[in-house]
């Protein structure tokens, strides 16, 4: 039976790691994967999905006005697909998570999301909240803080290394932008909530 998951974390956990990690079982049991990652993060290529540790694959891209839907149902028309993986699910629409709720329901075809749960201010994402809502199954991928303790949270940085607390909630970046850190440390670095 087919199921919607989120496998989410915060930053620099390795969810492209293993999202890449499980199309590779995928194709090497023959059967083949439809990649999906949104189309401004471009930081591995463009149409790339790409981990820190240097491992990548070709993705379709989508944006967040594509019918995800549509875009399952043709590839499928175009031949097997065993599993669809999408990357950055966090900056999905509410909308986007529901068209995935119906290729799994009506399509039959497993859905593996990999993204955030929550910005640099705290607050879920939109296609976080609709995955947290909706997703058959959910995984947590753990990081650890600089203390030791599982990072929850993630900070991002301006250019004197402090953290922000304001500023667009979508912002791609990196090791240089962001740093994943325990809740209690989030709170020291951003002032106590």
């Amino acid at each position: 039976m087919a199921k919607l998951y989120f496998n989410y974390s915060t930053m620099n956990a390795g969810k492209s790691t293993l999202l890449l990690q499980a199309s590779y079982n995928y194709i090497e049991r023959g059967m083949q994967t439809y990649l999906l990652t949104a189309d401004f993060d471009d930081r591995g290529g463009t149409a790339q999905i790409a981990s820190r540790i240097g491992i990548g694959a070709e993705a379709d891209v989508y944006s967040q006005t594509d019918d995800l839907y549509a875009k399952i149902e043709a590839r499928l028309k175009s031949g097997p697909c065993a599993c669809v993986l999408v990357d950055e699910a966090q900056w999905m629409t509410k909308d986007q998570v529901w068209q995935l709720a119906r290729a799994v329901d009506d399509l039959r075809v497993p859905i593996m999301c990999y993204g955030l749960r929550v910005d640099f201010r705290g607050e879920l994402f939109p296609g976080s909240a609709a995955l947290l809502a909706l997703a058959d199954e959910m995984r947590e991928v753990r990081t650890i803080c600089h203390c030791g303790k599982k990072a929850t949270m993630v900070i991002r940085v301006g250019e004197d290394g402090k953290a922000l607390r304001e500023g667009a909630q979508i912002e791609v970046g990196g090791n240089d932008r962001y740093v994943s850190l325990c809740r209690i440390h989030w709170r020291e670095a951003v002032g106590d909530r």
